[in-house]
This record gives C-alpha cells, structure tokens and sequence, in this order.
C-alpha cells in the first residue's frame, strides 16, 4: 500500500533508511548495499527527492553523501510515517516565537528510543540510558569515536554488538562506555570529551533521561 501511495518499492525504501537515520549521511554504494536494490534505481530516486528538497547532499572525500532534510516543510508527517523521529528546531528567542509552533516543537517522547535494530540489541545489554552514533555516522570527527554508550551494561555483550555492527558496516568502529555516574560527573566538571559530545552531529538512538 505505501509503495502504491509513493511511487516506487525503492522510493520507500530510502525514505525508510533516510528518515530511521536522521543526521546520517550515506553514499551511493552504501545505501544500495543497505536496501538491496539496483545502482541505477537507487541513483534515479535520489535525484527525485533531491528535486523535491527531502533529501540533501554534499561531497566530501570525493565521494558525494545524502542526508534526509530535516528543515523540510513536511518533514515530520513523513518521519510519522517512516518511523522517524520529529525535528525540534533551535529554540527562538522571546520575539521571535510562536507558541503553537513552540508548543508543536516542543512534543517528545519522554524515554527517545531509536528503532535501529542495533539499538534493539543494545537495550538487552543492560540497563542503557544513553546510546548514540557520532564519528564516522554523521561525519564528525569531534569526539574521536563513532558510538558513546551509558549506563548499566553486560561489557561482553557491547563488545559482541559492537563487533556485529562492523561486520555489517564493514568498517572498524570505535567507541566508549560509561556508566551513568561517571558520566554525569564528567557532564558536571565539564569534562572535554562529553563537552565535545554535547557538541558534535550525532545520531541518537537511545536518550531515556534527557541526558543531552
């Protein structure tokens, strides 16, 4: 039925890759390789939602990424229904604000739990209340790690899906572990790495105490 309504099985699958990563970038190949379809329909379905503005692009290390647009005006509806989260723009100032608008922004869920089947893994590591992608996913190098994870976890169990996660990457990944007190405390001193966490394009998959 939704192939029906948007046009094409391999238009669906994109807006389904591109709106379930928000802030993640992809390149051709990748996103072939991660919706299993032709190159060329691929390629034929970006330019069409990159004539509409859904989708973005940039080119860095001659190779050319696409991103979904999450200032696009009907952003939301579609991330409603392709399992996305909904964009929160940057908080206007006094004069500048609309309260419906605002107050329309402002609508999130109270625990924020990705439906990457990474982070469904992850959530039965331990007690996670922090997860996200930064590095390598968004293309900032900030923190000089790709995935952060807090909480209460099974440190084996990590080291396992971490290493799956590779395996279907096909990149080597970097990442670090806190538990949810050492983290605070860092937050708190202002520790440089989780300041430059706070700062860097990340991806977050799993965000149960409002943390960030």
């Amino acid at each position: 039925m939704i192939e029906q309504l948007f046009g094409s099985k391999t238009r669906v699958k994109l807006l389904q890759l591109f709106y379930q990563n928000p802030n993640r970038s992809f390149y051709v190949r990748e996103i072939t390789r991660k919706i299993d379809e032709q190159i060329n329909s691929v390629r034929r379905e970006l330019a069409n939602l990159l004539s509409i503005g859904i989708i973005t692009s940039d080119t860095n290390n001659n190779r050319l990424y696409y991103e979904v647009s999450q200032p696009f005006e009907h952003y939301n509806a579609l991330a409603s229904i392709f399992g996305g989260q909904k964009f929160k723009p940057a908080k206007k100032n006094a004069a500048q604000k609309s309260p419906e608008k605002d107050a329309i922004a402002d609508e999130q869920p109270e625990e924020q739990v990705s439906r990457d089947p990474f982070t469904q893994a992850l959530l039965k590591a331990g007690n996670i209340r922090l997860a996200v992608y930064t590095g390598q996913f968004t293309r900032d190098e900030t923190t000089g790690v790709d995935i952060v994870v807090v909480g209460d976890v099974n440190q084996a169990a990590i080291d396992n899906l971490i290493t799956e996660l590779e395996t279907s990457e096909k990149k080597d990944l970097r990442y670090s572990v806190f538990d949810l007190g050492e983290y605070n405390y860092r937050k708190q001193v202002n520790d440089r790495f989780i300041s430059n966490l706070l700062a860097s394009k990340k991806i977050v998959l799993i965000d149960k105490d409002k943390l960030l």
